[in-house]
């Protein structure tokens, strides 16, 4: 089992930042891809970027790219999505999450085999 809990979630304006972080505890906790997903009221869950394990590579959506980084340390068991140039339509409940060994990188919600209890981030216009 893996425990996920986030942090970091809050308000800020347009254009603003905002870091979310993701601390995992359990056995082997850091031999897991890790992702962030986002759900906006009324939408399906989404893929916002992934962190791959061991390698390190990481993916984005095309909505994100380019304006969040996500990053992990392997010994503090901690992944961080430093989300930067937020917009309105950024705003949802964010949630980290754990995929185990796989032969691809995980891009879907259905790779993912435990996840945080999300963390809301609003932008206001």
């Amino acid at each position: 089992q893996v425990q996920l809990v986030e942090s970091g979630g809050g308000l800020v304006q347009a254009g603003g930042s905002l870091r979310l972080s993701c601390a995992a505890s359990g056995r082997t906790a850091g031999s897991y891809s890790m992702g962030w997903f986002r759900q906006a009221p009324g939408k399906e869950r989404e893929f916002v970027a992934v962190i791959s394990w061991p390698g390190g590579s990481t993916y984005y959506a095309g909505s994100v790219k380019g304006r969040f980084t996500v990053s992990r340390d392997n010994a503090k068991n901690t992944v961080w999505l430093q989300m930067n140039s937020l917009k309105p339509e950024d705003t949802a409940v964010y949630y980290c999450a754990a995929s185990g060994p796989r032969i691809r990188v995980p891009l879907s919600r259905n790779d993912y085999d435990y996840w945080g209890q999300g963390s809301q981030v609003t932008v206001s216009s």
